[in-house]
């Protein structure tokens, strides 16, 4: 018998209350022993006693959980959004969850925008590091509010930082079964960070010549996700890059509410969390989409060594697209609670 997994479980902020304990509850009907802890950090939590992560957070979450699985979080409540830095950024980046993993994978052709496009044409997966750049937070503004300020914002990229991310998009490729890694940078203008991605990319790429090396431009890549994305397989990028190009790569497959993705450090304790946002607006009417967060759940459980669970989420979700058993925002009827309940289902038969 499989060796019980701990879950951490953070449903965050708004629509994220909604879809991850549905998630949960997809996962459970699973045969094999999946032991859930929640922990109520979020706006409800910081709002009532001004808590975003204890102290020791995530020192604990290292130490007592085999993976995290988190929802969306952001409130209007709190402008600054200081919770949500502090405990989505700060799992990212206390716990060095470097690699920023996002499939993009068709399920059926209609939710495709692009016209004829098939599940064989959308099928990629996006690589972010997710640990440096912009994201570090450096610069600073001078003469501020006057007409003479002055705002700069700095791009950190480490040789280590760059490195391991490159190398574990190659790596990647090779356990999956893929044939290409893409680097997308914008090295014609930014030439010192572009150059260290440009020397580091080389370099790494002898060590798996069984894998071909790509490149390109940043802006060049997006008109590529358009015309022609069955010629993607595996792309690498900085941390700002990332973050745009998977959006564009989300609506490829059907919305941000059809999307996935993983925080990953191989050895450590990593974070699942699907890509859509808090969505306060729609939250609690039962109108926000569960797949992407049903997903992301198959997609821990993989990581975890569980495929063949993994794989029976996966089928059953595809299945409810094919029938139409979804939500609105990709041609269904039925609200978040009966759209997770029919995967349920499926997966339980």
């Amino acid at each position: 018998m499989n060796e019980k997994k701990r879950i951490a479980v953070v449903p965050g902020d708004g629509i994220g209350q909604e879809v991850i304990p549905l998630a949960v509850s997809v996962m459970d009907v699973t045969e094999v022993p999946l032991e859930f802890t929640y922990f109520d950090w979020g706006a409800d939590r910081y709002l009532k006693d001004g808590t975003t992560i204890p102290a020791d957070g995530f020192t604990m979450l290292a130490r007592e959980f085999d993976a995290i699985f988190v929802g969306a979080l952001g409130d209007p409540r709190v402008p600054s959004n200081v919770h949500a830095k502090e405990i989505l950024l700060g799992m990212r980046f206390k716990m060095d969850l470097y690699a920023n993993v996002r499939p993009v994978k068709l399920l059926d052709e209609s939710l495709c925008p692009l016209k004829n496009a098939t599940p064989s044409d959308v099928d990629f997966v996006v690589i972010r590091e997710n640990t440096e750049g912009v994201y570090m937070d450096m610069g600073g503004t001078f003469k501020r509010d006057t007409l003479d300020e002055v705002a700069t914002q700095e791009d950190m990229n480490t040789r280590k930082g760059v490195e391991r991310v490159i190398r574990f998009a190659f790596e990647y490729a090779r356990v999956n079964g893929r044939k290409k890694v893409l680097m997308a940078d914008k090295s014609n203008v930014m030439t010192y960070a572009g150059g260290l991605w440009q020397r580091v990319f080389k370099q790494v790429a002898q060590e798996f010549p069984e894998i071909q090396r790509q490149h390109m431009y940043v802006d060049a890549l997006c008109l590529q996700m358009v015309r022609e994305p069955r010629s993607l397989d595996v792309i690498v990028t900085n941390n700002m890059f990332g973050d745009i190009i998977t959006d564009l790569a989300a609506a490829l497959q059907g919305g941000l509410g059809m999307a996935a993705s993983g925080n990953i450090h191989p050895g450590r304790t990593s974070m699942f969390e699907p890509v859509h946002g808090s969505a306060p607006p729609i939250a609690g009417k039962d109108i926000a989409n569960p797949m992407g967060a049903i997903l992301t759940g198959a997609m821990m459980l993989s990581h975890l060594g569980l495929a063949a669970e993994a794989k029976k989420i996966e089928a059953a979700v595809l299945e409810a697209v094919q029938q139409k058993k979804t939500t609105q925002d990709v041609g269904g009827s039925l609200g978040t609670k009966g759209c997770a309940e029919w995967i349920r289902k499926k997966v339980g038969e």
